[in-house]
């Protein structure tokens, strides 16, 4: 019998086997949950299908969270928690409530004296910041940065003087289309000395992990298509800089 308490259930980061991501542990505590707070239903189904092909989809509840979700029923999506049952929180890639709509679910369970259990599973900012070379000791996550080309360049100078004067990492993301132009922006915008990370397709085929000074991209360039085949701008990715 399952502990009632908020489990956050990690994902795959993409097309990659469960198997090689998440551990036994988290099947266990996938089957004995039948009410879930998710991000996108369709793909929580999904998920739920390849974590157990026999999970029983017709008697579990989902409660969407996503971005047209309505945020003053947050609370009640927690009713069957407060009624003694577990209630599991799914994202749409990766672990929940970090960069992530759950974090408001999991701020109203902290509020209530609720119980939360994060569970293991593939984080792709920590791992990133892992594989880069870029330092782990002092990091920040900035999330995504201004689409208009001024402001953005006004602030990649801002996270660049604060990674040469405070020596940490600075890590932010981009929607996948616009890959090349935050490419092109970085190439223009930091200083040749300034290392640059990019990490897309963590743990899929497509990874493809790279760190190499400013000036050294500016002769190399992106390649269109990462290690699997999928042109670079339908690849989610990560861009760390560092001095």
């Amino acid at each position: 019998m399952l502990e009632p308490a908020l489990y956050l259930i990690p994902v795959t980061l993409g097309e990659t086997s469960i198997e090689r991501v998440l551990p036994s542990y988290n099947h266990e505590v996938i089957m004995g949950i039948r009410h879930f707070i998710v991000e996108n239903v369709r793909s929580a189904r999904r998920f739920l299908r390849q974590a157990d092909r026999l999970f029983p989809i017709d008697d579990s509840t989902f409660c969407e969270m996503g971005k047209h979700a309505d945020e003053k029923l947050f609370s009640q999506y927690l009713q069957p928690l407060r009624e003694g049952k577990p209630v599991g929180v799914i994202s749409e890639a990766g672990c929940p409530a970090v960069a992530d709509p759950g974090a408001d679910i999991v701020a109203i369970a902290q509020r209530e004296g609720m119980p939360v259990v994060p569970l293991v599973g593939p984080n792709s900012m920590i791992m990133a910041v892992m594989s880069s070379g870029l330092g782990g000791q002092s990091f920040a996550f900035n999330g995504y940065l201004p689409v208009d080309a001024a402001d953005r360049a006004k602030r990649l100078k801002a996270l660049e003087t604060r990674a040469w004067t405070e020596g940490q990492t600075q890590l932010f993301i981009e929607t996948p289309y616009r890959n090349q132009k935050m490419f092109e922006s970085l190439l223009t915008t930091l200083r040749p000395q300034t290392r640059l990370c990019i990490a897309a397709g963590i743990t899929t085929p497509d990874e493809y992990i790279r760190t190499r000074s400013v000036s050294q991209w500016k002769k190399e360039g992106l390649p269109a298509k990462c290690p699997g085949g999928t042109d670079i701008s339908k690849v989610p990715a990560i861009f760390l800089i560092n001095k």
